[in-house]
Protein backbone atom coordinates (compact mmCIF):
# COMPACT_ATOMS: atom_id res chain seq x y z
CA UNK A 1 0.00 0.00 0.00
CA UNK A 2 1.71 3.32 -0.71
CA UNK A 3 2.40 6.08 1.59
CA UNK A 4 -1.43 7.70 2.45
CA UNK A 5 -2.56 11.47 1.66
CA UNK A 6 -4.70 13.66 3.75
CA UNK A 7 -6.10 16.37 1.09
CA UNK A 8 -7.93 19.27 2.44
CA UNK A 9 -9.38 21.52 -0.08
CA UNK A 10 -11.05 24.99 0.56
CA UNK A 11 -13.24 23.21 3.10
CA UNK A 12 -16.32 25.19 4.48
CA UNK A 13 -17.99 23.84 7.92
CA UNK A 14 -21.21 25.79 9.85
CA UNK A 15 -22.51 24.71 13.07
CA UNK A 16 -25.96 25.65 13.74
CA UNK A 17 -26.37 28.13 10.28
CA UNK A 18 -22.45 29.82 11.39
CA UNK A 19 -19.70 29.42 9.32
CA UNK A 20 -16.84 27.72 11.06
CA UNK A 21 -14.79 26.77 9.03
CA UNK A 22 -14.07 29.42 5.82
CA UNK A 23 -11.94 27.53 3.11
CA UNK A 24 -9.20 25.64 4.94
CA UNK A 25 -6.73 24.28 2.65
CA UNK A 26 -3.92 21.75 4.31
CA UNK A 27 -2.11 18.62 2.83
CA UNK A 28 -1.16 15.83 5.46
CA UNK A 29 1.27 13.23 3.77
CA UNK A 30 3.00 9.70 5.61
CA UNK A 31 5.99 10.28 7.34
CA UNK A 32 4.68 14.01 7.78
CA UNK A 33 3.97 15.63 11.10
CA UNK A 34 2.08 19.00 11.00
CA UNK A 35 1.13 20.91 13.81
CA UNK A 36 -1.81 23.62 13.87
CA UNK A 37 -1.62 26.21 15.99
CA UNK A 38 -3.97 29.22 16.67
CA UNK A 39 -5.70 31.36 19.49
CA UNK A 40 -8.85 29.89 20.81
CA UNK A 41 -12.24 30.48 19.15
CA UNK A 42 -10.48 30.06 15.38
CA UNK A 43 -11.87 26.93 14.59
CA UNK A 44 -9.20 24.42 15.37
CA UNK A 45 -10.82 21.83 17.17
CA UNK A 46 -14.07 22.23 14.64
CA UNK A 47 -11.86 20.85 12.00
CA UNK A 48 -10.83 17.96 13.41
CA UNK A 49 -14.61 16.93 14.54
CA UNK A 50 -15.15 17.57 10.73
CA UNK A 51 -12.66 15.65 9.40
CA UNK A 52 -14.40 12.58 11.62
CA UNK A 53 -18.01 13.02 10.89
CA UNK A 54 -19.37 14.62 14.23
CA UNK A 55 -22.94 15.35 13.00
CA UNK A 56 -22.97 18.87 14.68
CA UNK A 57 -20.91 20.29 12.16
CA UNK A 58 -22.44 21.06 8.25
CA UNK A 59 -19.92 20.85 5.62
CA UNK A 60 -21.20 23.36 2.90
CA UNK A 61 -18.39 23.42 0.94
CA UNK A 62 -14.98 21.85 -0.33
CA UNK A 63 -13.34 18.37 -0.30
CA UNK A 64 -11.85 16.05 1.46
CA UNK A 65 -9.83 12.97 0.37
CA UNK A 66 -7.54 10.36 2.25
CA UNK A 67 -5.90 8.57 -0.59
CA UNK A 68 -7.98 9.78 -3.20
CA UNK A 69 -11.17 8.47 -1.24
CA UNK A 70 -13.72 10.65 -0.74
CA UNK A 71 -13.49 11.46 3.26
CA UNK A 72 -17.25 13.30 2.87
CA UNK A 73 -19.41 10.78 1.61
CA UNK A 74 -18.54 8.30 4.31
CA UNK A 75 -19.96 7.29 7.15
CA UNK A 76 -18.05 7.69 11.01
CA UNK A 77 -16.67 3.96 11.00
CA UNK A 78 -15.70 4.34 7.61
CA UNK A 79 -13.93 7.05 8.37
CA UNK A 80 -11.92 4.94 10.97
CA UNK A 81 -11.83 2.08 8.82
CA UNK A 82 -10.07 3.77 6.52
CA UNK A 83 -7.52 4.94 8.39
CA UNK A 84 -8.43 8.26 9.95
CA UNK A 85 -7.87 8.72 14.02
CA UNK A 86 -8.88 11.24 16.25
CA UNK A 87 -7.36 12.01 19.51
CA UNK A 88 -9.82 13.55 21.46
CA UNK A 89 -9.22 16.47 23.63
CA UNK A 90 -11.98 15.30 26.11
CA UNK A 91 -12.28 11.37 25.99
CA UNK A 92 -15.54 10.14 26.84
CA UNK A 93 -16.03 7.53 29.51
CA UNK A 94 -17.80 4.20 28.30
CA UNK A 95 -18.89 2.00 31.32
CA UNK A 96 -18.81 -1.92 30.60
CA UNK A 97 -16.44 -1.96 27.70
CA UNK A 98 -13.15 -2.74 28.98
CA UNK A 99 -9.98 -1.02 27.25
CA UNK A 100 -8.27 -4.50 25.97
CA UNK A 101 -12.07 -5.39 24.42
CA UNK A 102 -13.09 -1.99 22.90
CA UNK A 103 -9.17 -2.41 21.08
CA UNK A 104 -9.42 -5.40 19.90
CA UNK A 105 -12.70 -5.17 18.63
CA UNK A 106 -11.77 -1.94 16.69
CA UNK A 107 -8.94 -3.68 15.56
CA UNK A 108 -10.89 -6.39 14.22
CA UNK A 109 -13.06 -4.47 12.21
CA UNK A 110 -10.43 -2.78 10.67
CA UNK A 111 -8.78 -5.68 9.42
CA UNK A 112 -12.06 -7.54 8.28
CA UNK A 113 -13.65 -10.83 9.08
CA UNK A 114 -11.35 -13.70 8.51
CA UNK A 115 -8.35 -11.76 9.11
CA UNK A 116 -8.89 -11.32 12.77
CA UNK A 117 -5.84 -10.37 15.08
CA UNK A 118 -4.90 -13.36 17.07
CA UNK A 119 -5.81 -13.11 21.35
CA UNK A 120 -2.02 -13.67 22.23
CA UNK A 121 -0.80 -11.57 19.30
CA UNK A 122 -2.94 -8.84 20.23
CA UNK A 123 -1.60 -9.46 24.04
CA UNK A 124 1.62 -9.22 23.35
CA UNK A 125 1.33 -6.22 21.30
CA UNK A 126 -0.94 -4.31 24.11
CA UNK A 127 1.48 -5.49 26.53
CA UNK A 128 4.51 -3.59 25.15
CA UNK A 129 2.93 -0.63 24.20
CA UNK A 130 1.38 -0.04 27.85
CA UNK A 131 4.84 -0.55 28.54
CA UNK A 132 6.21 2.09 26.48
CA UNK A 133 3.77 4.67 27.76
CA UNK A 134 4.47 3.48 31.60
CA UNK A 135 0.75 2.48 31.88
CA UNK A 136 -0.29 -0.28 34.57
CA UNK A 137 -1.37 -3.28 33.24
CA UNK A 138 -4.46 -3.10 34.48
CA UNK A 139 -5.61 -0.42 32.25
CA UNK A 140 -6.29 -3.05 29.95
CA UNK A 141 -9.00 -4.48 31.97
CA UNK A 142 -10.89 -1.30 33.39
CA UNK A 143 -13.74 -0.23 31.82
CA UNK A 144 -12.66 2.56 28.80
CA UNK A 145 -11.54 5.71 30.42
CA UNK A 146 -13.91 5.35 33.16
CA UNK A 147 -12.37 6.93 36.45
CA UNK A 148 -9.05 7.53 34.61
CA UNK A 149 -7.09 11.05 35.33
CA UNK A 150 -6.61 13.42 32.68
CA UNK A 151 -3.23 12.32 31.93
CA UNK A 152 -4.40 8.61 31.83
CA UNK A 153 -6.82 9.44 29.06
CA UNK A 154 -4.68 10.99 26.98
CA UNK A 155 -2.23 8.14 27.45
CA UNK A 156 -4.90 5.78 26.43
CA UNK A 157 -5.74 7.62 23.65
CA UNK A 158 -1.66 7.28 22.45
CA UNK A 159 -1.86 3.95 23.52
CA UNK A 160 -5.49 3.23 20.85
CA UNK A 161 -3.25 5.52 17.93
CA UNK A 162 -0.31 2.92 18.50
CA UNK A 163 -2.57 -0.15 18.51
CA UNK A 164 -4.78 1.11 15.53
CA UNK A 165 -1.64 2.28 13.66
CA UNK A 166 -4.08 4.61 11.30
CA UNK A 167 -3.27 6.33 8.62
CA UNK A 168 -3.96 9.51 9.46
CA UNK A 169 -3.46 10.68 13.18
CA UNK A 170 -5.45 13.37 14.06
CA UNK A 171 -4.17 14.66 17.92
CA UNK A 172 -6.60 17.32 19.19
CA UNK A 173 -4.91 19.32 22.15
CA UNK A 174 -3.35 15.80 23.67
CA UNK A 175 -1.36 18.35 25.42
CA UNK A 176 -4.07 19.58 27.66
CA UNK A 177 -3.64 19.15 31.36
CA UNK A 178 -0.39 17.22 31.28
CA UNK A 179 1.82 17.99 33.74
CA UNK A 180 5.64 17.92 31.89
CA UNK A 181 6.24 13.75 33.11
CA UNK A 182 2.85 12.75 31.18
CA UNK A 183 3.38 14.87 28.50
CA UNK A 184 7.49 13.34 27.64
CA UNK A 185 5.38 10.11 28.05
CA UNK A 186 2.84 11.05 25.51
CA UNK A 187 5.33 12.64 23.07
CA UNK A 188 7.37 9.38 23.24
CA UNK A 189 4.34 7.22 22.10
CA UNK A 190 4.12 10.01 19.10
CA UNK A 191 7.24 9.48 17.71
CA UNK A 192 7.71 6.23 18.36
CA UNK A 193 5.04 5.58 15.67
CA UNK A 194 6.44 8.00 13.05
CA UNK A 195 6.94 5.96 9.49
CA UNK A 196 6.35 6.39 6.19
CA UNK A 197 2.81 4.95 6.21
CA UNK A 198 1.14 7.34 8.90
CA UNK A 199 0.40 10.99 8.84
CA UNK A 200 -0.25 13.15 11.86
CA UNK A 201 -2.08 16.05 12.97
CA UNK A 202 -1.79 18.15 15.93
CA UNK A 203 -3.88 20.82 17.06
CA UNK A 204 -2.07 22.90 19.94
CA UNK A 205 -1.76 25.71 22.37
CA UNK A 206 1.83 25.82 23.20
CA UNK A 207 5.13 25.65 21.21
CA UNK A 208 6.09 22.75 24.73
CA UNK A 209 4.86 20.20 23.11
CA UNK A 210 6.85 20.43 19.80
CA UNK A 211 9.66 20.59 22.21
CA UNK A 212 9.02 17.02 22.49
CA UNK A 213 7.55 16.10 19.21
CA UNK A 214 9.15 18.03 16.77
CA UNK A 215 6.72 18.87 13.65
CA UNK A 216 7.98 19.34 10.06
CA UNK A 217 5.52 22.06 9.36
CA UNK A 218 3.51 24.71 11.44
CA UNK A 219 0.57 26.30 10.57
CA UNK A 220 -1.25 29.19 11.83
CA UNK A 221 -5.07 28.90 12.05
CA UNK A 222 -7.03 32.15 12.06
CA UNK A 223 -10.32 33.22 11.64
CA UNK A 224 -11.61 29.80 10.23
CA UNK A 225 -8.91 29.08 7.82
CA UNK A 226 -4.76 28.20 7.42
CA UNK A 227 -3.33 32.13 7.09
CA UNK A 228 0.46 31.27 7.33
CA UNK A 229 2.54 27.93 7.11
CA UNK A 230 6.37 27.55 8.14
CA UNK A 231 8.67 25.01 9.91
CA UNK A 232 9.52 24.48 13.58
CA UNK A 233 10.46 28.12 14.07
CA UNK A 234 7.53 29.31 13.31
CA UNK A 235 6.03 27.63 16.79
CA UNK A 236 8.85 29.11 18.40
CA UNK A 237 8.02 32.58 17.47
CA UNK A 238 4.39 32.37 18.28
CA UNK A 239 6.00 31.05 21.83
CA UNK A 240 8.02 34.56 22.25
CA UNK A 241 5.71 36.95 20.16
CA UNK A 242 2.47 35.69 20.37
CA UNK A 243 -0.39 36.07 17.78
CA UNK A 244 -0.36 39.59 17.29
CA UNK A 245 2.88 40.08 15.09
CA UNK A 246 0.81 37.65 12.25
CA UNK A 247 -2.18 39.65 13.06
CA UNK A 248 -0.38 42.84 11.69
CA UNK A 249 1.40 40.57 9.00
CA UNK A 250 -1.45 39.87 7.55
CA UNK A 251 -3.97 42.59 8.08
CA UNK A 252 -6.04 40.35 10.53
CA UNK A 253 -8.39 42.11 13.10
CA UNK A 254 -9.48 40.40 16.18
CA UNK A 255 -11.80 38.02 16.05
CA UNK A 256 -13.49 34.77 16.83
CA UNK A 257 -15.00 32.20 14.60
CA UNK A 258 -16.97 30.24 17.94
CA UNK A 259 -16.75 30.04 21.43
CA UNK A 260 -14.55 27.00 21.90
CA UNK A 261 -12.08 25.47 19.31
Amino acid sequence: MSSPKLSIQDLKVEIEGKEILKGVNLEVKGGEIHAIMGPNGTGKSTLASALMGHPKYEVTGGSVLLDEEDVLEMEVDERARAGLFLAMQYPSEVSGVTNSDFLRSAINAKRGEGNEVSLMKFIREMDKKMDLLEMDQSFATRYLNEGFSGGEKKRNEILQMMMLQPRIAILDEIDSGLDIDALKVVARGVNEMKNPDMGVLIITHYQRLLNYIKPDYVHVFMQGRVVKSGGPELAERLEAEGYDWVKEELGIEDETVESKA
